[in-house]
């Protein structure tokens, strides 16, 4: 498929603008919003992490074993669970999926955060052990025989995997971060880098970086950005939307107390979404930026904004720099799901496959 579209499902029903429900880990509501992303067309489904939530593994496993075809990229942190062992998870959970597993290297841009898990490496510090966790992954997953491991932060001795998986049907691999320290282990492992929704030329700047990376080491990547549309029937509806869920959400991070102003600090993306956010309300026609400013920038928090067909117009234009994978979740993250596959999705499939007919067209024409 030439293009992918990524949902986002949670351990319970809560978001910006609504208050977290239901229990901690909410077994029927992973179940329906698994299903809700399948039958609205999404390809696949990413499992977040963070340092005080439910075991993304088990959230995983329940939602793919609730659903049949829909795809899942399960975040993960190195630096808490060995590489040997990681590897044997992931396999192991990818078998259980038959075959639906991704994994989405993530290696944390808050010093707070990873301490409360015990990490007291520093940002770079962070990247250079995520790229020797990746390549312990990647060597356990293609030996058949033992190996002896030993690099700067993992060792063992005739480590091997009974469960691999299968050539026909790897385990993709997204990495995410906006450093040099990020970029450099990009371009050496990730099959698809993420970033949030920046400028289309802050968008192509990190293309071109990550390219001219991946090209050092003789690979190409895919790309993936992440989006919060809000769609309606007329734009000027859809705009109404957005001050409406920037007004909600606003009241509600007053009831929660300080808004978190420094979000991420050592966190490159956040830190460029807050330079984005400051630049002004809208960019790029209908890249919005008034969820990104009140939580500082530390999340997927840019939103297009429009009707189903200028969204999809919009994300055509990100198509058009290379990006293949699109994540998108809504503020009211089930029903939106629903409504994106209503109209958005199917709008967007249609015109790239439009856009490429008429790229293979002007080929032939050359030829």
């Amino acid at each position: 498929m030439s293009i992918e579209f990524i949902g986002m499902i949670s351990h319970r029903l809560a978001s910006e603008t609504l208050p977290p429900s239901g229990p901690v880990f909410d077994a029927d509501y992973i179940t329906r919003i698994a299903r809700a992303h399948e039958a609205a067309g999404f390809d696949r489904l990413l499992v977040a992490h963070a340092s005080d939530q439910p075991d993304g593994f088990l959230v995983a496993a329940l939602a793919g074993l609730s659903t049949e075809k829909i795809k899942f990229l399960l975040a993960h942190r190195p630096g808490f669970v060995s590489p040997t062992l990681a590897a044997r998870k992931f396999a192991t959970l990818h078998q259980l999926l038959n075959h639906r597993l991704a994994v989405h290297i993530i290696s944390g841009g808050s010093d707070a955060e990873q301490r409360r898990d015990g990490d007291y490496l520093d940002h770079d510090q962070r990247y250079a052990r995520s790229e020797a966790f990746l390549q312990v992954v990647r060597d356990i997953w293609t030996s058949e025989k033992p190996l002896d491991i030993r690099n700067d932060f993992y060792q063992a001795e005739q480590a091997v995997s009974a469960i691999r998986p299968p050539a026909e049907h790897p385990v993709p691999v997204f990495f995410g971060g906006s450093s040099e320290a990020a970029i450099r282990v990009a371009g050496k492992h990730a099959d698809v880098y993420a970033l949030w929704g920046e400028s289309l030329a802050g968008t192509q700047e990190t293309i071109e970086r990550v390219r001219a990376e991946a090209a050092r080491h003789g690979r190409t990547v895919g790309f993936s950005v992440s989006f919060r549309p809000i769609i309606a029937d007329t734009e000027e509806a859809a705009w109404a939307k957005a001050d409406h869920i920037l007004a909600v959400a606003t009241e509600r991070q007053r009831h929660s107390g300080p808004l978190k102003r420094d979000n991420k600090p050592q966190s490159i993306g956040a830190q460029r979404l807050r330079a984005i956010a400051e630049s002004g309300e809208v960019v790029d026609k209908r890249l919005w930026t008034g969820i990104a400013r009140l939580v500082g920038g530390g999340q997927n928090s840019t939103a297009l904004v429009g009707t189903p067909e200028q969204v999809a117009d919009a994300l055509l234009d990100y198509y058009d720099l290379g990006v293949r994978h699109f994540l998108i979740r809504g503020f009211d993250p089930l029903n939106d799901a629903v409504d994106y596959g209503k109209a958005l999705i199917p709008l967007t499939r249609e015109k790239v496959a439009r856009r490429e007919q008429e790229q293979e067209q002007e080929v032939r024409q050359r030829a």
